[in-house]
This record gives C-alpha cells, structure tokens and sequence, in this order.
C-alpha cells in the first residue's frame, strides 16, 4: 500500500466536496476547481474526510493511488489557502510590469516581452524586480512560473535573468587570459 495515498484528506470547514461520473468538484472561500478522478482508484467520502482506496492490486491502480490522494490533497489547500510562487529579476536594464492580466517583461531583447496571464492567476510585481505568481491550482501556478522563467533563464556567468526567489544558480568562472 502506498503510506501517502493511506492517510485520510480532511475537508476543511467550509468547502463542500461533490463527486460525480469520477469528477471531483471542490468549492471553497477563494475558488472552485474539478478533476477527473483516475481509473483504478475509488473516492470514500464522509462529512469531514475522503479517503482513497485501491480498486485492486495492478500496476495502474497502485501508480494512481498516492498520485490522486495528493492531487485531492493540492485541490483542498488550494481552495483554503491557495498557492504561490516568487520570482527574482537581476539584470541591469531587466523589469517587469503587471498590466491587468498581462504581465510587460524588459530582459535585453530589442523588443519587450508581453505575457498573457492564465485565467486563475494573479501577478504581484514589486519594485519591478520581484514577481509574486498566485493562484489556486498549484500545476497552473507552477507551469506559468515556468513559463516566465523560461523567457531568460538565468545564466552561469553573471547570473542575470529570471529565477524563483529560493533558486541558487551555480556561478562558473571566467576566461582568464594567457600571461
């Protein structure tokens, strides 16, 4: 058995859990999300608890059963808290500038980069060096902070672009000349 898909999901107070056709609908105080409920795992839902089971021993079924108790488990926090992800600018010239649901990004290109932003996803910039990416399904906050990472990966040399606040990046050193 898989000791992360044994361990019950509570369901926090006031968020209402409804499952249907295996589709998982989650409503709680910051939003609502779905998911389709994986082939070989069965939902057990009680007033405060949902509990994954196997529906037998095969290969499928034991992948999927941790998988979709921590997928659930995303879904509940998700809905109470939500999630985010920080990202960091270096890079003399180098900003970023939110503009409703486009975020504007200046990263030494000759011309800027304008980034629609997903549907379920706020950005905070501040001082046009630090973008705060929020959300409430945490694959869509993660993906597009991927995606605005990858506009310049920061690189090894002087370390300019775009990486997440935690990230350290391996600095190489330079050419040194001959004497």
């Amino acid at each position: 058995m898989s000791r992360i898909g044994k361990r019950p999901i509570e369901i926090p107070s006031g968020v209402k859990v409804a499952f249907s056709d295996s589709i998982l609908k989650v409503n709680g105080p910051k939003g609502a999300l779905s998911r389709k409920v994986m082939d070989g795992v069965a939902l057990e839902i009680s007033d405060n608890a949902i509990v994954v089971e196997r529906l037998d021993n095969g290969l499928k079924a034991r992948s999927a059963h941790g998988l979709t108790r921590t997928l659930i488990n995303n879904m509940m926090l998700g809905v109470t808290k939500g999630f985010e992800k920080s990202l960091e600018i270096s890079g003399v010239g180098y900003r970023a500038e939110a503009k409703g649901d486009v975020l504007n990004l200046s990263l030494g290109y000759s011309h800027p980069v304008n980034f629609a932003l997903p549907t379920g996803i706020e950005v905070e910039v501040d001082k046009m060096t630090k973008i705060l990416v929020k959300g409430i399904d945490k694959e869509l906050v993660g993906q597009t902070a991927a995606k605005i990472r990858s506009f310049r990966s920061p690189e090894p040399y002087k370390g300019k672009g775009i990486k997440y606040s935690d990230e350290k990046i391996l600095r190489k050193a330079g050419k040194t000349g001959k004497k």
